[in-house]
């Protein structure tokens, strides 16, 4: 989302890098631990270290390099998104600028060199840090900026999918699932358990990164881990042909339209065994994706209808937080724009207008 407001106002996007992260925390507690093998003081061999600053290993590090940072931010006037205590901004006369922080990785999109300067010799003031400069590959992603926008691709990670599990075949598919191809739970022999479980990992990441695409597959595939048979290998190796024919697929954010709009469906039950049906909605900004979700829904619905309006309700909470999020970004109008539902189901549309 933060990428997206950075294409839609052509913003500069640099990075910065933490380094020991933990340690920067401050203890509340009183913590003790053994003395390390090979640094054990010679005659005091049953004495023990007092902590005096957060480490890697104990429960609170996290939660203690929050804090720090959090105290850190609020001293220097910036505020804390309300719906994403890890986004930071900061609005001043002069500019404005937005950091994102993900444990020790960091996003600073700034309206102007100086502001995204000032923020950087703040953060440098105050921790170790590595200034990576104008983002190029974060968390897995490619970062590339056109006279458009942005896009984001990680090619490279389908290329690290394809080498582990993929290596000799080469074949295709123009779409990542057979919609004929029924898939059940397994009885008998499982078949490649562990490399389908890695698989579904691998692909999990990818989903969430830049490929809504695979997001209800995935969803699918990843309910027979515990216990594959061929039928499902057979569905793991179709992703796998259409990982290498959308290998350059990512997400393009151009500069319009400037509108949050959603688009939701819900399916009908697939099997007989399982009363369940599948929700799944995709929410748009400037031309791609910003939240996407497919998933099994919590309770049992006794029509089509009521299954697409238990899909409506989990469209509407993340409406509710997208709204919320921009918000309090810096320069975004007030009163945000309400967003547009779509869907293609004549009943729930019937009773909505009723």
């Amino acid at each position: 989302m933060v990428l997206v407001i950075a294409a839609l106002r052509n913003l500069e996007v640099h990075q910065m890098d933490m380094k020991t992260t933990f340690l920067n925390g401050d203890l509340e507690e009183e913590i003790y631990m053994n003395q390390l093998e090979g640094f054990i003081a010679p005659g005091q061999e049953s004495k023990v270290c007092r902590i005096v600053k957060s480490l890697y290993g104990l429960k609170q590090a996290p939660k203690q390099w929050q804090q720090k940072f959090n105290h850190t931010m609020l001293e220097y006037g910036f505020k804390i998104n309300e719906c994403d205590k890890c986004v930071y901004v900061k609005d001043t006369s002069s500019g404005y600028v937005i950091l994102c922080l993900y444990v020790d990785d960091m996003l600073v999109i700034g309206s102007n060199d100086k502001m995204i300067k000032s923020t950087k010799d703040m953060l440098k003031s105050k921790f170790d840090m590595k200034d990576i400069g104008l983002a190029d590959v974060i968390f897995g992603i490619k970062i590339t900026r056109t006279h458009n926008g942005l896009v984001l691709i990680q090619a490279h990670y389908v290329d690290k999918i394809l080498n582990t599990h993929n290596v000799e075949d080469s074949g295709l598919a123009r779409t990542p699932i057979d919609t004929s191809l029924h898939l059940s739970k397994n009885r008998g022999m499982g078949v490649a358990q562990l490399k389908c479980s890695r698989i579904i990992g691998m692909l999990m990441y990818l989903m969430t990164g830049t490929r809504p695409n695979l997001v209800y597959t995935v969803s699918r595939l990843s309910r027979y881990t515990s216990n594959p048979s061929v039928a499902h290998w057979k569905a793991m190796t179709r992703v796998l042909h259409y990982l290498r024919y959308s290998h350059d697929y990512g997400l393009h954010y151009d500069r319009y339209p400037a509108v949050i709009e959603e688009y939701s469906d819900a399916n009908w039950i697939y099997d007989i065994k399982d009363s369940r049906l599948t929700s799944g909605y995709v929410f748009t900004l400037r031309g791609a994706a910003i939240s996407w979700k497919s998933s099994k829904q919590t309770v049992i619905a006794k029509s089509m209808m009521e299954s697409e309006f238990i899909t409506l309700d989990k469209c509407r909470e993340e409406a509710e937080w997208l709204r919320q999020f921009v918000e309090d970004i810096p320069r975004w109008p007030k009163l945000v724009t309400a967003i547009s539902i779509h869907c293609d189901s004549q009943s729930k549309l019937a009773e909505l207008i009723a």
